[in-house]
């Protein structure tokens, strides 16, 4: 056609030249099962995406659920030190075998890759990317319900290869009481819009602190508005975390499995709430 513009979004002709959108999703490995698929995600670090990847996978273990935690934070792994986890992965011919922690939670993470946990990974961007399609598409996740993708901060590279490459289903953003951290969330919301994946909720985590003798909430960071936030883009605000200096010692001694916290619990019923 003369007046063809190769735009066909623009076009209701039907023609030789015509191509539909294709999809990049990329297939997982043959033999995976694998349930829901859920980003853990921040426009910035430090906030405890990490911490709040962890603790859900716990809940859903705890709810009777197989949980499985995708470390796509290649570059600032911190996922096996909270499961006290130090074996490195194992592979056959068939794929990669993901670790197992205490309470049964699948978790793959470049760090069990490492001849030492402490090596630095100076990779650039492409291979950062071409890592997390292999942590799908070679690691064998066997009868997966939930599936925990922990993102690293920001909205690019590896952001963009996940939505992409990966059926998710839904995101968390987490997030912390900051002015500048509110606006970091609202970037979040309007990729994951530009994506078009669903927003399941928003965990606000180091809300305030808790006073030792005599109980009061004490505001670090001020007033918090991501409740403000979650209104105005209508997503449900599902838990704002305290700090917690017992968590954070399960943390650092690997036993984030035994911390007993119900903070989470509106966030977890929530992700099992979507399954019905």
């Amino acid at each position: 056609m003369n007046e063809c513009t190769h735009d066909c979004s623009t076009c209701g002709s039907s023609c030789a030249e015509r191509t539909e959108p294709q999809s990049l999703l990329e297939k997982p490995n043959a033999l995976s099962r694998i349930g829901k698929v859920i980003g853990v995600v921040s426009g910035k670090g430090g906030v405890g995406k990490s911490l709040i990847s962890s603790m859900l996978a716990v809940g859903v273990q705890r709810a009777g659920k197989h949980a499985a935690i995708l470390d796509a934070d290649i570059t600032g792994p911190s996922i096996p030190k909270a499961f006290g986890i130090k074996e490195r992965v194992l592979g056959n011919e068939l794929g990669m075998i993901p670790a197992r922690s205490k309470m049964g939670t699948d978790i793959m993470s470049v760090n069990l890759m490492l001849e030492n946990d402490t090596d630095p990974v100076v990779w650039r961007g492409p291979v950062i990317a071409g890592v997390v399609k292999q942590f799908w598409t070679d690691v064998i996740w066997d009868n997966v319900d939930y599936m925990f993708v922990d993102m690293p901060p920001g909205t690019g590279d590896v952001a963009l290869t996940v939505f992409q490459s990966i059926p998710v289903d839904g995101i968390i953003i987490v997030t912390s009481p900051q002015d500048l951290v509110s606006m970091i969330v609202q970037k979040a919301v309007k990729m994951a819009g530009m994506m078009n994946i669903p927003i399941l909720g928003i965990v606000e985590n180091m809300s305030y602190a808790v006073c030792p003798d005599c109980g009061k909430k004490i505001m670090i960071y001020g007033e918090s508005h991501v409740g403000d936030i979650a209104r105005d883009y209508g997503i449900p605000l599902l838990a704002q975390l305290p700090f917690d200096p017992s968590l954070a010692k399960c943390c650092d001694l690997g036993v984030i499995e035994l911390h007993e916290s119900t903070e989470l619990d509106c966030a977890v019923a929530t992700l099992l709430g979507e399954e019905a």
